[in-house]
């Protein structure tokens, strides 16, 4: 009889763009959690340790978050708009951020951003003083993966803010509404 019932009935298939969504979503999940282990394991040793460590949880925690949807369920909208918001903030926020080092025989080199130096300028020159003045008269260039990786790395701190966020409303306790006492 099961078999007769479920003859009757027909499959809904889900649209392109949601199969779609879904399945990069997946990927996107599966990678950032591989990549932020993988980068914070192999950036143990190193200089800037407690950073990569940082940025290898956060893409971790996000992977993690994209991979398992159905463990907690996130207002789209909003965590969209945050996002891309804390995307766009905090790159912006990270050109505050500048690093100059003379390297290598009179090259000197300026670059911005945070985590990741994504634009920067710089200059070569026989002597320190004529390196400095080649790089500040040079026009600044951008790093496109730097650039999309802060990106990332930023919306995911959003996308971190916004589960924190739904797993402590959820937490709070449900208080039923007291009566009031009547005035004496």
């Amino acid at each position: 009889m099961l078999d007769e019932e479920q003859r009757d009935k027909t499959v809904e298939l889900a649209p392109w763009w949601v199969v779609t969504g879904r399945a990069l979503r997946f990927v996107l999940g599966a990678l950032s959690l591989v990549g932020g282990l993988t980068w914070a394991l192999l950036n143990l040793h190193v200089a800037t340790a407690a950073l990569d460590a940082a940025v290898g949880a956060v893409l971790a925690a996000g992977g993690l978050v994209l991979l398992m949807p159905h463990r907690i369920r996130l207002p789209r909208l909003v965590t969209a708009l945050v996002m891309s918001g804390f995307a766009v903030a905090g790159t912006v926020a990270g050109l505050v951020y500048e690093q100059s080092r003379e390297c290598c025989e009179f090259a000197y080199v300026a670059e911005r951003g945070w985590p990741f130096h994504w634009v920067g300028r710089g200059g070569v020159a026989d002597d320190p003083e004529t390196a400095i003045r080649l790089a500040q008269s040079s026009a600044w260039s951008a790093d496109v993966v730097s650039l999309t990786a802060n990106l990332l790395v930023w919306s995911y701190v959003g996308l971190i803010l916004v589960v924190i966020a739904v797993l402590v409303r959820r937490a709070r306790p449900v208080r039923a509404e007291e009566p009031e006492s009547p005035v004496m």
